[in-house]
């Protein structure tokens, strides 16, 4: 079996990967291809018996091989072996192959979908799971090319997959019959083509609105999917990466449904393109044996051979060559899935909401590799207290606040709340009890209720909740002003509005998500000092609520923190209270010298 498995990915490298993602719908696709070819050589086999009849002989079925039933099944119903009998019966078997080729054609188009999603929905599902230590060394540009230029690239590697299938098997009905050339097929096409065109018009229309909503359902997509690249470790570190991705998912499918429409006109229009055509000649065949009594044995054998082989043989090594054409695509986004799923973070079993007592650090040490950033770090955080962490750059600040937010497990020592280990808890779900401030605010280009509320269904009562949060962050008196009030849109990272607006949206987010525990990293610094001033208020407002863990480089930010932690080179080297490190540690006396205040 597994000599079998490596002998297939060997010769068969595309089908493979197409089989892994769409398994055995790859299977009925080409099945139904097959059904297409059968009808439509059942159909063709018609013109032979045809052929005797019209230069004045009788349908002896010689040359029909095993096909001679057909015939045989005509007497035995009672059906005369006329030429007129014989062109309804060829006219059915093109108008069923038709019926079978809208089914192919819809089923191809549901597979193509159903690929597009399971490869997206396979992205952001592998996304939510990735750990942020194995994020932060991803190039940024790789993300958003294979998340989204190269998916789109392997759809279209797909879908002249699938093309290829349904050539190669049209072609092996037909090769045998392709030997003969004759122009005036390509008349007969031209006639065809040109008055299906007057009949689809209306489609042409219905298809043009849905192409257009494709469009913009794509910029808003990938619009979604690049801010929630860039704000990844926001979403991490307060367990919305689930719920962002549920917003994508929703895109997903609006995206698709349009999809379906398109896939749905356009089976539509290739399915009766050729009946129509068909039926065309089948008039004019009947008009010029039953009227005129002429011999149109050419003009058969043309539709016959030149049409069927020619046709499937040149589209196939068309879609091969576009498939051969991205094969680098393909090979990326294997190699970008396997380091994703390689890159997974282990989760515990216990589900805890929020803490009741205590965070706990015992001899925590952390380090990229050789480089050791934090060495035995030991302190505990009482709930609803205020912490600060103040230190030079490189200090560690940051990748102790990274371990509070379950982003980072230690390499040794504990992390434990109310006891438990940090790596026995389900940080997905404790993180939904994080509120998560950076010194960039993040801020989505949508209205203040969904900014605030995380796209929260839109109830009376999450608007009242949504004001009760942007109250408490003093920044509802600024909305009711607006023209729009809540519904007013943000733009681009927050574009419309103040730095310590967006700071105050950002915190109204986190308290209405009822968090357990705020994280401020360096929130205020680049913020000028009034603007500060009014976001310190803030904070305090909240002391006593909720648990607040600061970086600040301001000290005058944390002059009323419940403990101050002093960090130097990945160690404590100092903690207190403002008046007690002033009292009692040179160094950071000597940064408040610094900061004169």
């Amino acid at each position: 079996m597994n000599i079998l498995k490596t002998f297939i990915k060997k010769h068969f490298y595309y089908f493979s990967y197409f089989y892994q993602i769409v398994r055995g719908r790859l299977f009925i696709a080409f099945g139904l291809s097959m059904l297409v070819a059968l009808m439509d050589g059942l159909g063709l086999t018609m013109f032979l018996p045809l052929l005797e009849m019209v230069d004045g002989g009788n349908a002896s079925g010689e040359g029909m091989g095993k096909l001679e039933f057909i015939l045989g099944a005509m007497g035995s119903l009672g059906i005369p072996i006329t030429v007129s009998a014989i062109l309804l019966i060829m006219a059915f078997f093109f108008i069923f192959k038709g019926v079978l080729k809208f089914i192919e054609q819809y089923y191809s188009v549901l597979v193509r979908r159903f690929f597009v999603r399971k490869m997206r929905f396979s992205i952001v599902d592998l996304f939510e799971d990735y750990s942020f230590k194995n994020f932060i060394k991803q190039d940024s540009g790789r993300i958003q090319n294979t998340a989204t230029g190269e998916i789109e690239r392997i759809l279209i590697a797909f879908n002249s997959y699938m093309y290829v299938l349904q050539a190669f098997s049209m072609i092996f009905i037909y090769v045998a019959m392709a030997f003969s050339v004759n122009v005036r097929f390509s008349l007969f096409v031209m006639i065809g083509g040109v008055l299906s065109n007057f009949l689809y018009s209306a489609i042409y229309k219905r298809t043009k609105i849905h192409s257009v909503d494709v469009s913009k359902g794509n910029h808003y997509f990938q619009s979604l999917l690049i801010q929630k690249i860039a704000n990844f470790k926001y979403l991490k570190a307060s367990g919305l990466l689930k719920t962002y991705g549920n917003k994508l998912r929703s895109q997903i499918n609006a995206i698709e449904y349009h999809y379906k429409k398109l896939g749905l006109f356009s089976s539509i229009i290739t399915a009766i393109r050729e009946p129509i055509i068909i039926v065309i000649i089948v008039v004019v065949i009947l008009f010029e044996v039953n009227v005129t009594g002429g011999s149109f044995s050419g003009i058969i054998l043309s539709l016959l051979f030149f049409y069927r082989s020619l046709t499937y043989l040149l589209a196939l090594q068309a879609y091969w060559n576009s498939v051969m054409a991205n094969y680098g695509s393909l090979e990326n986004i294997k190699e970008f899935t396997k380091e994703l799923k390689v890159g997974r973070e282990s989760q515990g079993k216990v589900k805890i909401d929020g803490f009741q007592k205590e965070i706990r650090l015992d001899n925590v040490s952390f380090g990229y590799g050789e480089k050791r950033i934090l060495n035995s770090v030991s302190f505990a955080i009482v709930k609803n207290h205020v912490i600060a962490i103040v230190g030079e750059s490189g200090s560690g600040k940051s990748t102790l606040m990274n371990i509070l937010a379950g982003l980072f497990l230690p390499d040794s020592g504990s992390i434990t709340l109310d006891e438990i280990n940090m790596k026995e808890i389900d940080r997905n779900y404790f993180q939904k009890k994080i509120g998560y401030i950076t010194q960039e605010p993040v801020i989505f280009d949508d209205t203040i209720y969904n900014n605030v509320s995380f796209w929260d269904k839109d109830t009376d009562e999450n608007r009242k909740k949504c004001k009760e949060a942007l109250n408490k962050a003093s920044v509802l008196e600024f909305v009711e002003s607006l023209e729009n009030k809540e519904d007013s849109r943000l733009g681009n990272n927050g574009v419309m509005v103040s730095g310590g607006q967006k700071q105050r949206i950002s915190i109204a987010r986190e308290l209405y998500k009822g968090i357990d525990l705020l994280l401020m990293d360096e929130a205020t610094s680049a913020l000028d000092s009034e603007t500060e001033l009014g976001i310190q208020e803030n904070i305090d407002k909240l002391r006593g609520q909720v648990t607040i863990i600061i970086i600040a480089h301001r000290l005058s930010t944390i002059k009323n923190a419940d403990r101050i932690l002093l960090l130097k080179d990945g160690e404590i080297q100092a903690s207190g209270d403002f008046e007690e490190l002033e009292n009692n540690s040179n160094a950071f006396k000597k940064m408040v010298a610094l900061q004169a205040f």
